[in-house]
């Protein structure tokens, strides 16, 4: 198993992250220098707090143009939380903000009018796509943990690997080829959240 790069933008909680993958084995280093993430087997993007923020970090440390060139090399690429956000191609939050563009779709909050309570914080069920690799041993109706208030909108329904109903049904996990997306923490979801990162790690 490789070692894995995870990005470090100057925002969020990257260590419940990092100990969630060592846990299973792997070594991570923790960076935000783009030799070392240019040189990488595996990224991984997590990120908290808001898309545009996360971009200013991306950019401020100029990752921006790294990130992508990985990506479309064919490096494994996942992307938690914000970190599957910015994948796509803008945001609404606060604004317009660009996004890497990795994705066509935007990212848009859910609506006043739903009933729910937002952000959406908690435990919740996943609907899967039977053939997503990287829910291979994980149910349909397992629950994992989310804590957002926008949510993505990809153009392309063959990009969605998985759903979950909040109000709505929305996307909450893509995979294109060798860029992967979860909206919510698989850090946060005991068992099953491992098993999704053992996935990334050993399937993509």
């Amino acid at each position: 198993m490789s070692k894995v790069i995870l990005v470090d933008t100057g925002i969020g909680n990257l260590r419940s992250v990092q100990k969630a993958l060592e846990s299973l084995g792997v070594s991570v280093q923790r960076t935000d220098d783009p030799e070392i993430i240019y040189l990488a087997e595996r990224v991984v993007l997590p990120g908290v707090g808001a898309f545009g923020d996360f971009m200013s970090g991306l950019r401020a440390r100029e990752l921006v143009v790294v990130i992508k060139d990985v990506a479309l090399r064919g490096v494994p690429l996942l992307g938690i939380c914000v970190g599957m956000q910015v994948l796509f191609e803008v945001s609404e939050e606060m604004g317009q903000h660009a996004g890497l563009g990795l994705l066509p779709g935007r990212v848009i909050r859910f609506a006043e009018l739903l009933s729910v309570k937002v952000p959406h914080t908690g435990w919740n069920q996943l609907e899967i796509k039977e053939d997503a690799l990287l829910f291979d041993q994980i149910n349909d109706g397992e629950y994992v943990y989310f804590n957002h208030s926008y949510y993505c909108q990809p153009v392309n329904s063959t990009d969605v690997i998985a759903k979950t109903n909040y109000g709505l049904s929305y996307v909450c996990a893509v995979q294109h080829e060798n860029i992967y997306g979860v909206q919510f923490h698989p850090e946060k979801s005991q068992t099953s959240g491992l098993r999704i990162l053992k996935n990334f790690l050993e399937k993509s």
